[in-house]
């Protein structure tokens, strides 16, 4: 199968934006790519060729094949976090609004395979990640939890004794961990039910009441 009809048949690039210039039409190569082969197995003259650009346009844009992949990921959690953040403020409650977050990133890398399994296992690998526009994006989305956090704790929603970065920690954790099989081994699953198992066990707790 051509690389032009491999895009056109892929359900996943479908949902992008058509390509309006050489820079994106590198960054949707890429992502093509990636449904097939590991990064490391990508190299920058298989890019251009599916592309249709040449490497010197892939160097000039993206500083080399991992800029490229910093910037695939950064669009990506970006424009997720812009649609959701609006939403979030039409949701009230705070248990409501971790609700929807957990749910939403679910559906998230069910949606987005290829994306998701480079942010759980492709990109923490390289140390340069944590200081790309990237992880800036996973910063933000830090942030954006923490602060519906707090509002619980002024709101008397979630206890005071509570240490806010380990719940945080174990919301966003218990996310992945829970995914991440399906997505390496490439079964489906259910967002909506994994979301409430998950806010079963952070929201209410796993001890049993006493009578």
């Amino acid at each position: 199968m051509s690389s032009s009809k491999h895009v056109k048949n892929n359900p996943e690039l479908k949902k992008s934006r058509r390509p309006s210039s050489g820079k994106a039409k590198i960054a949707e190569a890429l992502r093509l790519l990636l449904s097939d082969k590991e990064f490391n197995a990508i190299t920058t003259a298989k890019i251009a060729e599916t592309s249709g650009m040449s490497e010197a346009l892939l160097y000039r844009y993206y500083g080399d094949k991992r800029g490229l992949l910093h910037q695939v990921l950064r669009d990506f959690l970006r424009d997720y976090l812009d649609d959701l953040e609006p939403k979030l403020e039409k949701v009230n409650g705070t248990v409501n609004k971790l609700v929807m977050i957990i749910r939403s990133h679910l559906h998230l890398f069910e949606e987005n395979r290829v994306l998701a399994k480079i942010l759980l296992l492709e990109s923490r690998n390289y140390p340069g990640y944590f200081e790309s526009e990237s992880y800036e994006q996973v910063r933000r989305y830090n942030r954006l939890i923490m602060e519906i956090l707090r509002q619980g704790v002024t709101k008397g929603v979630i206890k005071k004794s509570i240490s806010l970065p380990a719940l945080r920690n174990a919301m966003l954790g218990g996310i992945e961990h829970t995914c991440l099989p399906k997505i390496v081994f490439k079964k489906s699953y259910s967002p909506d039910k994994m979301a409430e198992e998950l806010c079963k066990i952070l929201f209410c707790g796993i001890l049993r009441e006493r009578s």
